[in-house]
């Protein structure tokens, strides 16, 4: 259970403060309150709120010079600001804007566009702060949170665990700057192939290196999956160098310099198309999809592996695409 967000309410009219605290305290925030700029200043750090509202007009500092030095400090420079202006200060809207504000309200505010703003911006902001910084897509905390959810809600639904084979041997041979590109070609391949097979329930998330999740529904999962290979393989062939890729391998060396052949990179995805009533937290199916996968490396080629209903039955797998000579990790 995540604490509420706490929002800091800048403004030198009580009964405003009193208001918006009412206000915002109903919908499930924490608040804390300052009456000019320099306690503003105080409480943000003291308090290091989530979301701050504050008042253009405001004695010892007004919001523009509190919104300066917030947007100065390190540890308030992403901080969520909403200006509070008055309805026909346009110039100061524009002006706040410019400072660093991320949105504004104008008093009188409507109650209902106010707390859809102050949601909207928190949302915006969680999001931002859980995304890989390289694909943008939702990292583990926003991973974890949504399969958490699906489990609880007792709805059916399929989750994958999709990963890069011998992606360490390709980011070593070709650099990181190449090895970037696998994984973000990878990240907008589950992406594409999701919003064309299960836009309304499917989910991407990126845990980290070339380390994929996807939930979607089960009735879509092997289809899903298939095309996510296919696609891949079509993109794939531009991250090799073309004479690397007409020979088929790589020619890398050992720790001791000795010359080696390392396969192309493939997929390995690792399904459980039926996750129902069958794993009451996020860790236990985690651990399921990660003992198909390290069944799945030991096959070559790009391959989908599933989970069979009966107990103790080998897993099945699907393989696809070219067979490399080899498939380690």
């Amino acid at each position: 259970m995540h604490d509420p967000a706490k929002i800091l309410i800048a403004d030198d009219e009580p009964h405003i403060r009193r208001i918006l605290q009412f206000l915002l305290e109903q919908a499930g925030y924490q608040v804390v309150l300052a009456a000019d700029g320099r306690q503003a200043l105080e409480v943000v750090a003291r308090e290091r709120p989530d979301l701050a509202l504050l008042d253009v007009m405001m004695p010892q500092l007004d919001g523009f010079a509190v919104l300066e030095q917030l947007r100065k400090e390190r540890d308030s420079q992403r901080l969520p600001v909403i200006m509070l202006t008055a309805r026909d200060e346009s110039e100061a809207r524009v002006r706040g804007l410019k400072v660093g504000a991320n949105d504004y309200v104008a008093k009188p505010f409507d109650q209902e566009e106010l707390l859809a703003r102050v949601s909207n911006l928190l949302s915006a902001f969680q999001a931002q702060r859980e995304a890989n910084p390289l694909t943008g897509l939702p990292g583990n905390h926003a991973i974890e949170r949504e399969v958490t959810r699906r489990l609880a809600s007792g709805v059916p639904f399929a989750a994958m665990y999709i990963d890069i084979d011998r992606f360490k041997s390709f980011n070593d041979h070709y650099g990181y700057t190449r090895g970037d590109r696998a994984i973000d070609l990878l990240g907008q391949v589950l992406c594409q192939v999701t919003d064309a097979v299960d836009r309304e329930s499917g989910f991407v998330g990126h845990i980290g290196g070339d380390d994929f999740v996807l939930l979607c529904a089960s009735a879509c999962a092997d289809q899903l999956a298939t095309q996510v290979i296919q696609t891949f393989e079509v993109g794939v062939e531009h991250l090799h160098d073309a004479a690397d890729w007409q020979r088929g391998y790589l020619e890398t060396t050992t720790r001791t310099g000795e010359p080696q052949q390392a396969a192309l990179i493939t997929l390995t995805i690792a399904l459980i198309g039926d996750v129902h009533q069958r794993y009451h937290h996020p860790a236990a199916l985690s651990d399921a999809l990660a003992e198909l996968k390290r069944h799945g490396k030991r096959q070559p080629g790009s391959v989908v592996v599933k989970e069979r209903r009966s107990p103790g039955a080998a897993p099945e797998l699907l393989c696809l695409g070219e067979q490399p000579q080899d498939h380690d990790a």
